[in-house]
C-alpha cells in the first residue's frame, strides 16, 4: 500500500478490547512527518488503559507512546538533534508534544507544559503501519541502534528523568520497588551515576533475575522476603533515596519508609490513583517526596545516548517480540501478571 487511503491497526475499544482494524493513514500536519513504524513497546499506563482504568484513554483509541521506524513522508525542517531531516531515516520519537510557549516550557519544565498532548492518549499512536509526529520530537538512530532498541528510548527516558529527582550520585544507596522496564532503567541509571548499593524489590522472581544481571547489589522478592527486614541489613538506617516504580499505597508507604531521615522519594508508578501516606512522619523525618512525569527533552536525549552506547540492549532473556497482530493476547498476558518477560515489543512492519 502507498502512504495515503487505508492501513491497518490495533484498536482499543473498550476495557480488555483490542481488535485489528482499518484505519485511514494519519495525515501530518504543518511541521510534522509521517513514520512508518517497525515496533512499538507496551507500557504499564497502556496496560491500565487497556482494563479501562485510565481516565486519560479513551476508546476507540490506537495506542503506542514507545516507538520506532523510518520517516516515510516529510516536508523539510530539523530533527530534534538538529540535523535534517531526510525521508528514510530511522528514527525513535518523544511522544510528548508540549506548546513551547506557556510558562513551564519557557522555565525548561516541558513535561509540564500546560497544554501538552501524547501521542498513543490525545492522538492517534504507533500501534499502526503509520504515526505522524511533530519533526522537531524525532530522534535518528544510529546504525548500532536496532528498531527495537529504539522503542525503548521512551521508557528509558522516564528512568533518566527519576533518576535526576532522586539525586542519586556517587556512594549513594537506592531502593527500586518494581522491576518493570522503567525501575530496571532506575539501576541502570543509579549504577551510571556511580551509586553503591542498588536494591530493587519485586513480586515476580523473574524480573528480579534480570535485575540482578543487570548489577543490582540486592534483590527482594515481594511475598517471600520482607522488604523492611532485607533494608536493615542491606542499609541500616536507610537508603539516601527510593523510586517507586508500582504505584500502589504499599509500594509508596515501603518507600517512604525505607528512605534515611532527610532521604528523597520519588513515585513515578501509576497504579492507583489515591494512597494514604504517612504525613506526620514525612514531616518529622523530613523526607521530600516528588512526583515524576515524563521527562524533558535533555532527558530523552540521554536516554537515546544510552541506547547508543549499549547501556540497555534488547535481549531475549527479558524481553520478547510479538507481531503487532498478536497485541490483543500480549496485553491480556501483562494485564494477568502472565508474561514471563519484562517488556514486550510489538513488531509492527
Amino acid at each position: 500500500m502507498g502512504i495515503t487511503g487505508m492501513m491497518e491497526a490495533l484498536v482499543w475499544t473498550g476495557p480488555r478490547e483490542m481488535v485489528m482494524r482499518e484505519v485511514p493513514v494519519p495525515v501530518p500536519g504543518p511541521g510534522e512527518v509521517l513514520v512508518a513504524v517497525k515496533t512499538a513497546g507496551i507500557c504499564g499506563s497502556e496496560i491500565s488503559g487497556f482494563l479501562g482504568l485510565n481516565k486519560l484513554r479513551v476508546p476507540p483509541l490506537v495506542m503506542g507512546h514507545e516507538a520506532a521506524g523510518r520517516v516515510a513522508r516529510s516536508s523539510g525542517g530539523k530533527f530534534a538533534d538538529g540535523s535534517p531531516v531526510r525521508d528514510g531515516t530511522r528514527v525513535t520519537f518523544n511522544p510528548l508534544v508540549t506548546c513551547g510557549e506557556c510558562d513551564r516550557c519557557r522555565a525548561g519544565h516541558a513535561n509540564l507544559c500546560r497544554k501538552r498532548a501524547l501521542i498513543g492518549v490525545h492522538r492517534p499512536g504507533g500501534y499502526a503501519r503509520f504515526v505522524a509526529v511533530p519533526t522537531g520530537q524525532c530522534w535518528p538512530l544510529a546504525d548500532a541502534v536496532s528498531d527495537v532498541a529504539g522503542a525503548l528510548a521512551e521508557p528509558l527516558a522516564c528512568a533518566v528523568r527519576a533518576g535526576a529527582l532522586a539525586g542519586t550520585g556517587k556512594g549513594d544507596r537506592l531502593l527500586v520497588v518494581g522491576a518493570g522496564i522503567i525501575g530496571l532503567g532506575c539501576l541502570l541509571v543509579a549504577r551510571q551515576n556511580g551509586a553503591r548499593e542498588t536494591i530493587v524489590a519485586d513480586r515476580d522472581a523473574r524480573r528480579l533475575e534480570v535485575a540482578r544481571k543487570w548489577g543490582a547489589t540486592r534483590t527482594v522478592e515481594a511475598g517471600r522476603e520482607d522488604l523492611a527486614e532485607v533494608l536493615k541489613e542491606a542499609a541500616p538506617g536507610g537508603v539516601e533515596a527510593a523510586v517507586d516504580a508500582v504505584g500502589s499505597a504499599a509500594t509508596r508507604a515501603q518507600c517512604i519508609q525505607g528512605v534515611v531521615p532527610g532521604g528523597r522519594v520519588v513515585f513515578i508508578g501509576l497504579h492507583e490513583e489515591e494512597s494514604v501516606i504517612p504525613a506526620n512522619y514525612l514531616v518529622r523525618q523530613e523526607v521530600a517526596v516528588t512526583g515524576c512525569f515524563a521527562y524533558t527533552p535533555g532527558d530523552f536525549r540521554a536516554s537515546v545516548g544510552m541506547l547508543e552506547r549499549g547501556v540497555m540492549k534488547p535481549e531475549g532473556y527479558w524481553l520478547e517480540e510479538r507481531p503487532l497482530s498478536a497485541g490483543r493476547e500480549a496485553f491480556a498476558e501483562l494485564a494477568d501478571g502472565k508474561c514471563a518477560k519484562a517488556k514486550i515489543v510489538l513488531r509492527v512492519t
